[in-house]
């Protein structure tokens, strides 16, 4: 199993102090969470997309490009590439771009994103969501089967034999399909035959169980071997040297962050009853010391039928960078390893 980091770059408000770091401090922090999650022997990094005052990350490939300086063996993502709003053909120059400067080390994760910003944005209709989404899949897909493209569809112009450049390292480019809880989205990557990213931020992670089933039921009524249908879980999680340190710091900023959110979507404020629910043995929060995380990763694992990759989003609560650093540390030298070992030593529960 590949165990990795997600962030939003964001630039929350302390909620105590309400202070917020500058931006430009920010994205040095970042950089070097993603230098050490490198260091400490983490399989992948994940860089989403929004727009929106509290994030950094309009343009993640410029952030990983960064990171790929920086590092050597950690696996470079999008989480995720809101390619309803992008042109497949910038994405896919993007990321073969920066699949050369990281020597092979790229990943896209395509979706259609949680937010709606990017879509006045950049002049498109909410409407057209989720076939905007297909669309532009379908050309990505194209693209990296084919140095010169011919393709027509509804939102963009036709291609008509263009070469689109430059070609990547790695052939074929790793494209995943990142979903929430939409039952289409799940058999359509399952059709595709595309990895699948599943964001589970709250409730109990078994209940996507008939959602994977379903993605991988497609994909083998489709043809395409069970060993290309793989599952990966972008969840929110945090670590500490104990359970309570770790549910504590995490606490203040991921209540401020998900009311805010709340606010805008119709959801009641977050209460600490409600957080200490979630972060419990059947919870989505994976909070807390390594050998909890280590077990909360484990059952994860069985009650969704097996994945292959798993990625924590800590940025959700503002924390300082020491904290960030330790738990990026902890995930990385103590948890992966109990979580491989366990893996290797069980070969059903892998």
């Amino acid at each position: 199993m590949q165990i990795g980091v997600d962030s939003f770059a964001a630039a929350i408000s302390d909620p105590a102090s309400g202070l917020t770091l500058e931006p430009v401090e920010r994205m040095q922090h970042l950089l070097e969470e993603m230098e050490l999650a490198d260091q400490a022997g983490l399989d992948v990094f994940g860089i989403g997309e929004h727009h929106r005052a509290e994030f950094l990350d309009s343009a993640p490939t410029v952030i990983l490009a960064a990171a790929a300086t920086r590092t050597k063996t950690i696996r470079l993502t999008s989480a995720v590439t809101v390619l309803s709003a992008a042109d497949p053909v910038r994405v896919f120059q993007e990321f073969a771009t920066l699949d050369l400067i990281s020597h092979g080390r790229a990943e896209i994760v395509a979706g259609r994103g949680s937010f709606v910003e990017a879509y006045p944005l950049f002049g498109l209709r909410l409407e057209d969501y989720d076939s905007l989404f297909s669309e532009k899949l379908d050309l990505l897909l194209k693209i990296r089967e084919n140095t010169h493209v011919g393709w027509s569809g509804k939102h963009r112009a036709p291609l008509t034999g263009q070469a689109i450049y430059p070609r990547p390292l790695q052939n074929p480019l790793p494209i995943w399909v990142g979903v929430g809880g939409t039952p289409t989205s799940f058999a359509r990557a399952g059709m595709l035959g595309l990895p699948l990213m599943v964001a589970i931020i709250g409730g109990q992670p078994a209940r996507f169980r008939p959602l994977i089933d379903l993605y991988r039921e497609a994909g083998c009524r489709a043809g395409h071997p069970a060993e290309k249908l793989i599952v990966g879980l972008h969840a929110i999680g945090f670590l500490g040297d104990t359970t309570e340190q770790a549910a504590d710091d995490f606490y203040p900023g991921y209540a401020h962050t998900f009311t805010e959110i709340g606010k805008e979507r119709g959801w009641p404020p977050t209460t600490r009853a409600q957080f200490n629910a979630v972060r419990g043995p059947t919870g989505a929060l994976l909070i807390g010391d390594a050998e909890t995380v280590t077990e909360k990763i484990l059952y994860v694992n069985e009650a969704l039928g097996g994945i292959s990759r798993i990625t924590f989003q800590m940025g959700v609560s503002t924390l300082p960078h020491q904290k960030m650093l330790r738990a990026i540390e902890i995930l990385g030298t103590r948890v992966a390893p109990m979580v491989r070992k366990e893996l290797a030593a069980s070969p059903a529960r892998a």
